[in-house]
């Protein structure tokens, strides 16, 4: 790792007064108030009303820091990583693997076990594809046992849980269709939790994929880990995690939590978009084929065949996203200085406070647990007789940001009968004003369009 002080530099840069404030003690209103001040973009007023962002699901802002750390890879380090002797090159190369290193860290995993991707759903797709490239492999007598055992083909089963994201279900349609392989799900409750009694059921011999969501960004619901990838266990098959909206809101252990895979997005974490993150057992990581091709991954290369690195730059062809990746690790220095536990009951009661006040208001319907149950800090509802992209536009109306549609969950909307939800998402920067002036608005929406 670095020995110029790149690592140093940035945990420098994200030791702000607001991330210092911090105690033992739970974030509180003022707290919050302070940390604010780290996001520029919080600072604005939207239709001459002072923003209320409640859209942190879909995207986070970005703090100070995190900005800077990006601009001052820029300013002082931008060179290609891995392909020079010069001075920029290698400062470089140690901005970028000590970033790598220090995400490592933020999942408690190893460092060949980090992979960087473009966003989570780009890691989904590189395991379903070098999983069927597995099964081609195999085929031509390339690898060995280990390799053909993960080999996806006709007879084998990949399950996945009905509330997923569309990222993480297209990409296991797609390899079922390629591999001929049978796509089953675990389905929900009226509460927006899996009915587990069903996935011990249908997890079974032919399972080889189970891939679930760590907690749903439209249920808020938080699923169950540890008995999945029990199930999983016990029918020798792949544990896949998508942790997007758990990664950016409490603790993740990767290791404690047993998965083989799991992805996150930088962009949903405070840090840039175009950056994610994979996450695999070694073991595994280094015997699947390689998901893109190219410069940068490669030991040695004839004009026939070429032979492949081991991971993490197996997965990682081509130029990179470096300025991402140092701006990411920013991203969760700031999370860890100010405590994921402390993030996590901040939201925790901020969305059992929407929950709350959204189920005291007529001609709402809020999905999935019910106020005083576990979830994260989002919520999504329907407000009868009104459109939720007409219920979006009037809270924008306010300064409030939330999310409308059908947040990439086609199926799981179309289980509970509907078509779009309104969705308002917190994270560690929004206090219980910011809440109380949405339900506010909410409240109005059904008599303003004279329902």
């Amino acid at each position: 790792m670095s020995s110029n002080g790149t690592k140093e530099f940035v945990l420098a840069l994200v030791t702000t007064p607001a991330t210092l404030a911090h105690a033992a003690a739970d974030l509180d209103n003022a707290e919050v108030l302070r940390i604010r001040n780290d996001f520029p973009a919080l600072q604005q007023t939207v239709n001459g009303q002072p923003l209320v962002y409640l859209d942190s699901g879909a995207t986070s802002q970005n703090p100070i820091s995190v900005m800077e750390a990006e601009q001052e890879f820029y300013e002082q380090r931008n060179a290609a990583v891995h392909r020079g002797a010069h001075h920029l090159a290698v400062e470089a190369t140690d901005a970028f693997e000590d970033a790598r290193q220090t995400i490592a860290d933020f999942m408690s995993a190893g460092y060949e076990e980090t992979v960087w991707t473009s966003n989570a759903t780009e890691g989904l797709n590189l395991v379903s594809y070098a999983l069927s490239n597995a099964a081609l492999w195999a085929a031509q007598g390339r690898g060995d046992e280990r390799l053909r055992a993960l080999a996806v083909g006709p007879g084998d089963e990949i399950v996945v849980t009905e509330m997923e994201h569309h990222a993480n279900l297209i990409p296991w349609q797609e390899l079922a269709f390629r591999t001929g392989a049978t796509l089953r799900y675990i389905p929900v409750d009226e509460s927006g939790s899996l009915l587990m009694d069903e996935a011990a059921r249908i997890v079974g011999p032919k399972t080889k994929v189970l891939a679930f969501t760590h907690a749903s960004n439209v249920l808020g619901t938080i699923n169950p880990v540890a008995e999945l990838v029990a199930l999983a266990r016990g029918a020798g098959a792949l544990a896949v995690l998508d942790a997007c909206q758990s990664a950016p809101h409490l603790p993740l252990d990767v290791k404690a939590l047993d998965v083989d895979f799991a992805v996150f997005s930088g962009h949903k974490m405070l840090a840039p978009t175009g950056i994610g993150v994979l996450y695999g057992k070694q073991e595994l990581l280094d015997v699947l084929p390689p998901f893109l091709t190219g410069g940068s991954m490669i030991t040695t290369v004839t004009m026939e065949r070429a032979e492949y690195l081991p991971a993490p730059q197996r997965f990682e062809a081509g130029t990179q996203r470096i300025s991402q990746a140092v701006a990411l690790a920013a991203a969760a220095n700031y999370l860890n200085e100010t405590g994921l536990d402390r993030i996590h009951r901040w939201e925790a009661h901020l969305g059992q406070r929407m929950v709350t006040g959204l189920q005291q208001i007529p001609g709402i319907r809020v999905l999935g647990p019910a106020a005083g149950q576990d979830r994260i800090g989002l919520a999504a509802f329907d407000v009868d007789g009104v459109h939720a992209h007409d219920v979006g536009q009037f809270l924008d109306s306010r300064g409030i940001a939330v999310r409308v549609g059908h947040h990439c969950a086609q199926p799981l909307h179309r289980r509970f009968g509907l078509t779009a939800t309104t969705r308002a998402s917190a994270y560690l920067y929004n206090t219980t004003a910011d809440v109380d002036a949405f339900l506010d608005a909410v409240s109005g929406v059904r008599s303003y369009f004279r329902v």
